[in-house]
């Protein structure tokens, strides 16, 4: 309980905070879709912000990562940074494989390489569920064998990181993307704003990031860092279906009178601003206790359940106060409930997250 409390009471975002989010959003208003990546990266550096200094990084953290998220989320940007400079960057760090760092890193946080970590099968994210495998091949090199779903951003992935298992364990393996072994496999996805892809190896080349058959713990941490990244986008965008549901529903006349004066109206948007509200302090407790909480894991499987829950009513909310017009495609009500739907399963389900917390608690018989 001492832990939990500690990283509240310093939960407070600072000027300094503010001012990236507003250089954030006022970007995005100027580039929209992918066409804010080179921005982003350049002007204000947010590829570089969760890498160590050491890596041409800006050295910042999980809170800095918050920030942008949430804008990002308000957006349904579709740009990398997710996949890239917080999952994949995040497992590299974590092998403490300084060659691989030095070697991979510097490209990831400015913004030059698009770096996707090949990790899920049959949709699940538990490290003891990878079945790739992976064996000894010539002069060092090793080969994998397996099928890789949900990989972010992968079709346009210049570095993969992929893991498989070998005699000794879970291991992590640079692949490079184009060789005879690899296929990638675009999907279709409902959120047309996440880029998913499916990755199919065939004794694919491949070369050992870290010690090998140690890196559960790896992507264990990357999985963390990852879930309260994504648990901050899922706040921003449930964030925006309120705002403009709130605006909707000023502006909508029914009865000679807005919506928004009903009584029945103005308690679903209330309970909708206590969902919000509670996700954004579960999202900003996991960002804080990314630093040195020893509860970190336990702080982001709260956040990932709560906001995947919260952005989901919010979003189905949005649809239901904006009548016949929320199911048309010229509205944006869909996107946000695409999007709702499938980051509620990135990264594992609400209920895994919740079995996982109960699991660190030692409640489950």
């Amino acid at each position: 309980m001492s832990a939990v409390q500690d990283t509240s009471q310093g939960m407070r975002l600072t000027r300094e905070h503010e001012e990236l989010r507003s250089a954030v959003r006022s970007l995005l208003g100027r580039h929209e879709g992918a066409d804010a990546w080179q921005p982003l990266t350049e002007q204000i550096g947010v590829a570089a912000l969760a890498v160590p200094e050491k890596y041409a990084g800006a050295g910042c953290g999980a809170v800095e990562v918050h920030v942008v998220m949430e804008e990002l989320g308000r957006a349904l940007s579709p740009v990398p940074l997710l996949g890239s400079a917080v999952l994949t960057a995040q497992a590299v760090l974590a092998t403490g494989d300084d060659d691989a760092c030095a070697r991979l890193l510097p490209g990831i946080a400015d913004g030059s390489t698009v770096a996707s970590l090949a990790w899920a099968e049959d949709g699940s994210w538990d490290p003891a569920r990878i079945s790739s495998r992976a064996t000894p091949g010539a002069e060092g090199t090793w080969r994998l064998h397996g099928v890789k779903q949900r990989v972010l951003d992968g079709a346009e992935a210049d570095v993969l990181l992929v893991t498989a298992r070998t005699d000794r364990g879970v291991s992590l393996f640079e692949v490079a993307p184009r060789q005879p072994g690899a296929r990638v496999e675009p999907c279709v996805t409902m959120d047309q704003t996440r880029p998913l892809a499916r990755w199919r190896f065939e004794a694919a080349e491949a070369r050992l990031v870290g010690t090998d058959g140690e890196g559960t713990l790896a992507l264990e941490r990357a999985l963390d860092l990852a879930c309260a990244a994504l648990a901050a986008e899922q706040v921003g965008a449930a964030e925006r279906c309120l705002e403009l549901t709130v605006a909707y529903a000023m502006e909508r006349v029914q009865f000679g009178r807005p919506i928004g004066s009903f009584q029945a109206v103005k308690h679903r948007l209330a309970d909708a601003y206590v969902l919000v509200e509670s996700a954004r302090s579960a999202a900003l407790g996991a960002a804080f206790a990314a630093a040195d909480s020893p509860d970190f894991t336990r702080y982001v499987s709260v956040a990932k359940s709560a906001c995947s829950e919260a952005f989901s009513a919010v979003a189905g909310e949005m649809i239901q106060l904006h009548g016949g017009i929320g199911i048309t495609w010229e509205h944006d009500a869909h996107r946000y409930f695409k999007r709702a739907h499938g980051s509620s399963q990135l990264f594992g389900t609400p209920a895994w997250h919740r079995r996982r917390l109960t699991e660190s608690l030692g409640l489950l018989p």
